[in-house]
């Protein structure tokens, strides 16, 4: 499928505003994919394509937080490969269960997550001391959520990040970084499986993955620098936003 080039460009621009955004809390998806619909692609190969733009911007979050030491790399030698195994089981298991079955449920988890990050309000420092088996939890972590990714998606990087901040017991930032690298398996495991299925338009996601690469590094830039606060505030709008998507969804099905 070939777009006229100012398409092009402003899903590029589209892209980029994404990044920074899913850098930060994640929910990049709830602005890419409206937009791929709305440029005419089918909603298989928007889904495809949304996938295959978003890697770039995950892997340019996760090198970010890296080199600014965000990212504990000992955890992340298990929760990588346990985020993309999660996410093969996640999409295979699609084909054989309605997803929208989760939707109710997922709408309960976000508000409680939502609430959370409002009336505890996890900072920069660790919110308390460190569980006994952090990477045996940490493991469970990326495995549960990278198949949830795989399997639906919606909320998947605010999920991460409340699930490190309350059972790793690690501060906003750090939780963050951390969130990034399980979400980039799972990205890249889906992206692979959609693109072996023809589901990617490569002519489509190249362009908007170099909006998505620069936005994933100035996101992870503002959430290192501004830290805890704006993490909060940009959590709490795509937890809003997608509590209205999702009941929206719900409701006129």
């Amino acid at each position: 499928m070939d777009l006229p080039l100012p398409t092009l460009i402003a899903l590029a621009g589209v892209a980029f505003i994404a990044g920074v955004v899913d850098a930060i809390a994640g929910g990049g998806g709830l602005i890419t994919l409206p937009a791929l619909l709305a440029a005419g692609l089918d909603p298989h190969f928007a889904l495809g394509t949304n996938k295959g733009q978003s890697v770039f911007g995950s892997f340019a979050s996760v090198f970010r937080f890296m080199r600014a030491g965000l990212i504990n790399r000992a955890r992340a030698k298990v929760t990588f490969p346990l985020g993309a195994l999660g996410a093969f089981a996640g999409a295979a298991l699609l084909l054989v269960v309605d997803r929208t079955v989760l939707r109710p449920l997922v709408l309960v988890l976000l508000v409680a997550a939502g609430a959370f990050v409002a009336i505890k309000r996890p900072g920069n420092t660790p919110a308390g001391p460190a569980p006994a088996r952090p990477l045996l939890i940490g493991g469970i972590i990326a495995l549960t959520i990278g198949a949830y990714d795989g399997f639906f998606g919606p909320g998947t990087g605010t999920f991460l990040i409340i699930a490190y901040v309350t059972l790793l017991k690690e501060s906003l930032p750090n939780a963050t970084a951390d969130a990034k690298v399980v979400n980039f398996a799972s990205n890249l495991a889906t992206v692979t499986l959609l693109g072996l299925a023809g589901k990617v338009v490569w002519a489509i996601s190249l362009p908007m993955a170099v909006g998505q690469f620069l936005g994933g590094l100035v996101g992870a830039q503002l959430a290192i620098k501004r830290g805890a606060p704006l993490i909060r505030g940009v959590v709490l709008t795509v937890v809003a936003c997608l509590v209205a998507k999702l009941g929206w969804d719900l409701f006129h099905p």
